[in-house]
């Protein structure tokens, strides 16, 4: 839409007017209140979005004062779910870019879909509405200046990182303008890209404006260190979804009834708030040592599962382990350390075959494809392989069920409501395995596990006993004629009778 000279410049010195002024931007140019358009129903942006917009203009404006110096003006949102996030970023996005020419603005995310299924299209949405949505070009992941000259300096860019691709961040120099980075799903952005970030934005005489939103999924990391060790530097606010016009309180009444009000499930999702320290641990100390010392009776008519954990590294070790219903300590489990493939695979069919397992579970990742191949070959009955990484794919049909990240993380879920009930051999290394690893939630508030890696580096060994524990809850296994294992009873053998065969003639008195 072209305007008559005089409108354009009449419009163009009213966005500008509002360079330091986000919130009187965001209520001039967008269409609040007008029929047809999304916000036909709203008189402005939600409380909380106003009173964010409201203190950067003022720490921008701070800076321009007498005696004050232009400081990054940092902002860390931790929020639970449908407050409007995305919609704010919209906001300061279209209010960077059109009241300062030659703006840069970085948007980056968690995952690439984050920024290209969410984000970008909402920024997308709210250009579109915008009473000088002519000024700007919006493509699929960035939006540049339509004035001839300045598309490549005059842009927003959706940025995906990696860690070994940063250069999109060590570049964000533009002195004398204006900077805006926006850190979506902060939780999950590793702490090597902040530091970049960081060490870009050293430009004197620059408008630099860096917030940082999302769910507080980590009690560790950058953003998390916003709140606490930085949190004099960064203007943080934690957001409780129930505080928020236009989301749904009665689902969250529901969850704080299902899942406690202070439970980490509530923190994250709903209170705005970071897991309790010292709750990371995904499953509880006590939870297992009841399940040490519990006494219970697996039903003869029980499936007998076997899960086998494929050592990776020198240091750690191949585990087969046995479950049959609640019993986990009928058999014990065998440890192996220093074994090849296809020794293990050996060792794995021979005992499938000795206790006539129903179901054999095998960890496929890595080099623990040579085993799964190998026991194929030697058609081990009632085997699956298992990749630790792939999909949570166990049917659940309850909408406030937990979910999970991946494969590895749903099968620790589903073990560790069984230890309530279950048992397990009395051994230390079990113990220690099974109330290692911390848990967190990921961009999608989905649950996943501490990875082995990350254990190792925090002084914890690999958890290959528990592993292989969790891999008998992979999938549910159904009995089967030989599901009793090595306690089968023979089948039933009438006693011998040498008569047999004349009592079942028919006498007859008449017979020659």
């Amino acid at each position: 839409m072209k305007l008559p000279a005089n409108l354009e410049q009449q419009l163009v010195e009213d966005i500008g007017s509002f360079s330091l002024d986000p919130l009187a931007f965001v209520l001039y140019a967008f269409p609040w209140g007008c029929e047809g358009t999304d916000l036909a129903d709203a008189t402005g942006p939600r409380e909380w979005q106003a009173d964010t917009l409201r203190s950067i203009g003022e720490r921008l404006r701070k800076g321009y004062q007498p005696k004050e110096v232009l400081m990054p003006v940092l902002q860390s949102i931790a929020s639970g779910h449908g407050i409007g996030k995305s919609a704010l970023v919209s906001m300061l996005v279209a209010w960077a870019m059109a009241t300062c020419p030659d703006t840069k603005v970085v948007i980056t995310a968690n995952t690439e879909p984050q920024l290209r299924t969410k984000t970008f299209p909402e920024i997308s949405k709210w250009f579109r509405l915008l009473i000088c949505s002519h000024w700007f070009k919006v493509h699929g992941m960035s939006i540049h200046s339509s004035m001839p000259g300045h598309e490549k300096t005059w842009r927003a860019d959706a940025v995906t990182w990696s860690e070994t691709n940063l250069e999109a961040f060590a570049g964000l120099h533009n002195i004398g303008r204006r900077i805006l980075l926006i850190f979506d799903e902060a939780s999950g952005i590793i702490d090597r890209v902040w530091e970049v970030a960081e060490g870009a934005l050293t430009d004197e005489g620059t408008e630099i404006v860096w917030c940082a939103f999302g769910n507080p999924t980590q009690p560790t990391g950058r953003f998390f260190e916003c709140f606490n060790r930085q949190r004099t530097r960064w203007q943080g606010r934690h957001i409780d979804s129930r505080t928020v016009e236009g989301t749904n309180k009665r689902l969250f009444d529901e969850w704080s009834e299902t899942y406690g009000e202070d439970s980490d499930f509530m923190r994250v999702r709903v209170r705005g708030l970071f897991p309790k320290s010292g709750s990371m641990q995904f499953i509880g100390t006590e939870v297992v040592r009841e399940a040490r010392t519990r006494e219970v009776n697996a039903l003869l008519t029980d499936a007998l599962v076997m899960g086998v954990d494929v050592a990776r590294y020198g240091d750690d070790q191949s585990v087969i382990f046995f479950r049959k219903g609640r019993d986990a300590r009928l058999i014990p489990p065998i440890i192996l350390r220093g074994v090849d493939t296809m020794t293990l695979a050996a060792r794995v069919a021979d005992e499938a075959q000795r206790y006539g397992a129903d179901g054999v579970f095998i960890d496929g990742g890595g080099v623990g494809a040579g085993v799964v191949d190998r026991c194929r070959q030697m058609n081990v009955r009632g085997l699956v392989e298992v990749q630790f990484g792939g999909k949570a794919d166990r049917a659940n049909y309850d909408v406030h069920a937990e979910r999970y990240r991946n494969k590895r993380a749903e099968m620790w879920g589903t073990m560790r409501a069984w230890l309530k009930t279950g048992a397990i051999p009395d051994l230390d290394d079990l113990e220690t395995d099974l109330t290692g690893p911390w848990y967190f939630f990921d961009e999608s508030n989905q649950i996943k596990l501490e990875r082995k890696e990350d254990m190792k580096k925090r002084g914890m060994a690999s958890p290959d006993i528990g592993d292989a524990l969790a891999l008998t809850f992979a999938y549910p296994v159904m009995p089967t004629a030989n599901a009793r294992g090595p306690w089968r009873q023979p089948a039933r053998q009438e006693a011998y009778d040498p008569w047999a065969a004349l009592k079942q003639q028919t006498y007859d008195p008449w017979a020659d």
